[in-house]
């Protein structure tokens, strides 16, 4: 998982409109019969788990701290404060923890 480091190191830098800045979680993904899967076998999954770094200035529903899944084929990443971050439009958050 992304840690608090990774929210509190984040510059003061603000996304405009309905995007999100968001950090990618590090979890373990185990299957419901503890299956460990590979790095290869998550990238394969459509969504991706992440916390919410900063929210947009017209995000509405989503937070600051928020773990969401999300499409992350209409996401990119940036380097932003030497650290790797998901950008995202609020549209494309699926699910919201």
């Amino acid at each position: 998982m992304a840690s608090g480091d990774t929210i509190n190191n984040y510059s003061k830098m603000k996304p405009i409109g309905k995007y999100i800045v968001v950090a990618l979680a590090n979890d373990e993904t185990k299957t419901d019969s503890g299956l460990i899967l590979s790095a290869n076998d998550v990238n394969e999954f459509r969504y991706q788990r992440g916390v919410v770094v900063e929210p947009g200035t017209e995000v509405m529903d989503i937070k600051k701290g928020d773990k969401i899944y999300f499409d992350k084929s209409h996401s990119f990443t940036m380097l932003i404060s030497n650290g790797q971050y998901t950008i995202l439009q609020e549209r494309d958050v699926v699910v919201v923890e």
